[in-house]
Parts: structure tokens; C-alpha cells; sequence
């Protein structure tokens, strides 16, 4: 059991840091740190705008991340901000362009990484990761049994 344990924990880590990385590289051009990407990419699904708390929720972040890194990205000219408290933040035209830029490159790194695996094995591989995940939120909430 210690051995899965071990691997288990051995892959989400260097899968995690292996995507930071390339998350930081591309994002590097725009003077950004990879942890940007997820809210362009996310804010890119949402023309309209969406606000803070909703993205919050999306991206699996606090507010206090949220609102720092919209900070650097409104800064940047990337988003704006509509509407003060409980607004709809969208992104700019630069924004937009580069959300476009992130997300070819996101999903080009991602074709790449599973290049080895079929259809059936994308899909159960992501079933099992959705499963390990809930499974793992619950003992979060719970605790593990005894």
C-alpha cells in the first residue's frame, strides 16, 4: 500500500511541477507567472464576464488569489473590471488575444502528454482521476476512517 502511496504521490508532484513550468514559460512573454494562464484561459469561456466569486469557484481559488493576480492582469491591460464591487470582470482585446495564444498552447502541450494513450484509455484515465479526486475531497471533509 506504501508503494502506491509513494508512486501516487510521486506523479501528481511531478506532473504538477512539470505543468507549472511549462505554464510559466509561456506566460513569461506577457510578464506574467504561469498561474496566470488558468484565469485567462477560464475568463476566455466567459465574453461576457464573470464575476470574481463565479471565477473564484471555476478556478478552485480563494478570493485573496483572485484579486491579486486580476490585479497584475488589469495592470497588464489584459481585464477589466466592470461594474465596482459584484462586477463582471471580461478581458481586454490584448487580453483576449493572448487567452487565444495560452489556450493553442495549452491544448497543443496537452495533445502532446497523451500522445501515447487511445481514446478508451483518455477516457478512463480521466474518469479514474475525477474519482480519486472526489474520493480525496471527502476524506479532506471527513477525515480518513479508522
Amino acid at each position: 500500500m506504501v508503494e502506491r502511496f509513494e508512486r501516487f504521490s510521486l506523479a501528481i508532484a511531478e506532473s504538477s511541477r512539470c505543468w507549472h513550468k511549462l505554464a510559466s514559460e509561456e506566460m513569461r512573454p506577457y510578464g506574467l507567472k504561469g498561474a496566470h494562464a488558468l484565469y485567462l484561459t477560464t475568463l476566455q469561456r466567459y465574453p461576457q464576464g464573470i464575476t470574481i466569486p463565479e471565477l473564484c469557484e471555476l478556478c478552485l481559488k480563494d478570493k485573496s488569489d483572485a484579486s491579486r493576480m486580476l490585479a497584475i492582469l488589469e495592470e497588464k491591460g489584459l481585464v477589466d473590471k466592470q461594474g465596482g464591487y459584484g462586477g463582471k470582470v471580461l478581458l481586454t482585446e490584448a487580453g483576449q488575444a493572448a487567452a487565444r495564444q495560452v489556450s493553442a498552447r495549452v491544448s497543443r502541450a496537452v495533445e502532446v502528454a497523451g500522445k501515447d494513450l487511445t481514446e478508451e484509455e483518455r477516457v478512463v484515465f480521466y474518469k479514474a482521476l475525477a474519482s480519486i479526486t472526489e474520493n480525496l475531497r471527502t476524506l479532506t471533509d471527513q477525515g480518513i476512517p479508522e
